[in-house]
């Protein structure tokens, strides 16, 4: 028998009513895996296992889970892209697929109070409150601008200069989102660019995005950055997991993004484990080929790197994301269904797409392949639930 239940919106106070079914056993689809490479450096190690990343302190979300339907379920993995100039074009895409977020793109200098009605018309619509994330980084990367979103300084700027400058910037960048009903900013960039590549690395030396070229220096920014940015009520996602500064190729534009250097141990990822013990509510993994970690698969679709190593060697609890898996190059291969069901079963939580139209492709797959196979079904079913852990995280639900 289906129970009707009362979500409550804590933010808005307005009850939604949702049906739903049992939730299945979240059990993986297949072992652990261990992704090649040499051990950790004792720096690393003693950041991994002396002092693990604790999970956010929130209750568990699996009996919300069981109280959404398959369709359902499989809509909270989406994160669909929307102009944002436009943003209400997307609004029968969020009822009919059941979306777990939007994703604002491009670049904008309309007054906050616009921009915050379109936001409230799209959480109208949405049977769940909706994740509503851009790329608010600064310098050459930032989606508002105008007379109420000043400019940022680019990370490279700002990783130059006092801590307090950068905390003081977040903190403030982060509450002008948060008054519009921005939840998650996709930043903090926890890559590192060696100081001899700078702007011969085309996805983020070209344009200023990392915070320096000592991944030590790095990761105290980061640290700086994550608690700056959730205390003022807007949710982190360290980008872009294992590390895109190194590579010279960008992943939007090209299917040769490889870094051959990568690996378990690498002094690199002290960054993103520096943001995991900061607590960054999510992660977002890149789309560049790593053959010291996985010879198979790009990070998005790699098990290794997503469960072996982010999961599993890191601890990391939080929502896992992928980058652009629509437009971007280095998925073109792939028929657009399937890269979804191909980072799912990877061990990732929250598909981004900033193709409108990838949608409804993107749901039934999820949906097809959860009914073909149980062990991807509760693979689903854990997904959904840290996608709703972030929800509660950023105050829009109570499970």
């Amino acid at each position: 028998m289906r129970q009707r239940v009362r979500w409550w919106s804590a933010g808005a106070g307005v009850a939604i009513v949702l049906a739903g079914l049992a939730v299945r056993s979240a059990t993986d689809d297949g072992p652990p895996s261990t992704a090649a490479g040499a051990s950790a450096p004792p720096s690393m190690s003693a950041s991994v296992s002396s002092s693990p990343p604790s999970p956010p302190a929130v209750p568990a979300c699996a009996g919300a889970v069981g109280r959404l339907s398959l369709g359902e379920r499989a809509g909270q993995l989406l994160m669909v892209g929307t102009p944002v100039d436009r943003p209400r074009g997307l609004r029968a895409a969020v009822r009919r697929h059941h979306l777990g977020g939007v994703f604002l793109a491009g670049r904008s200098k309309r007054p906050a109070a616009a921009l915050r009605a379109d936001i409230a018309a799209l959480q109208g619509d949405a049977a769940m409150p909706l994740l509503v994330a851009l790329d608010q980084e600064g310098g050459s990367v930032q989606t508002l601008k105008g007379p109420d979103f000043p400019l940022i300084p680019s990370a490279r700027r700002l990783g130059a200069g006092p801590k307090a400058v950068l905390r003081d910037t977040v903190r403030d960048n982060a509450g002008r989102l948060a008054r519009v009903g921005v939840s998650v900013n996709l930043a903090p960039v926890a890559d590192t660019v060696p100081a001899g590549l700078g702007e011969g690395n085309p996805p983020i030396g070209a344009f200023h995005r990392e915070y320096g070229s000592d991944p030590v220096r790095v990761a105290e920014d980061v640290r700086t950055v994550v608690p700056a940015s959730q205390g003022a009520g807007v949710l982190t996602i360290l980008k872009h997991f294992p590390g895109l500064g190194r590579v010279r190729a960008n992943t939007d534009t090209s299917t040769r993004a490889v870094d051959r250097t990568a690996t378990v141990g690498d002094a690199y990822l002290e960054p993103f484990v520096a943001g995991i013990d900061a607590g960054s509510a999510g992660v977002m993994i890149s789309s560049a080929s790593y053959p010291r970690l996985d010879p198979e698969a790009i990070a998005a679709f790699s098990r290794p790197i997503v469960t072996g190593l982010l999961r599993d060697r890191f601890g990391y609890t939080g929502l896992i994301m992928s980058d652009d898996l629509g437009a971007a190059q280095a998925a073109r291969a792939v028929p657009v269904g399937q890269r979804a069901v191909r980072f799912v079963r990877a061990g990732g939580d929250l598909v981004l797409t900033i193709r409108p139209q990838d949608a409804g492709p993107m749901t039934a797959a999820l949906i097809a392949q959860a009914r073909a196979n149980p062990a991807f079904a509760a693979r689903v079913d854990d997904a959904a639930l840290h996608v709703l852990e972030a929800k509660q995280r950023a105050g829009l639900i109570r499970c």
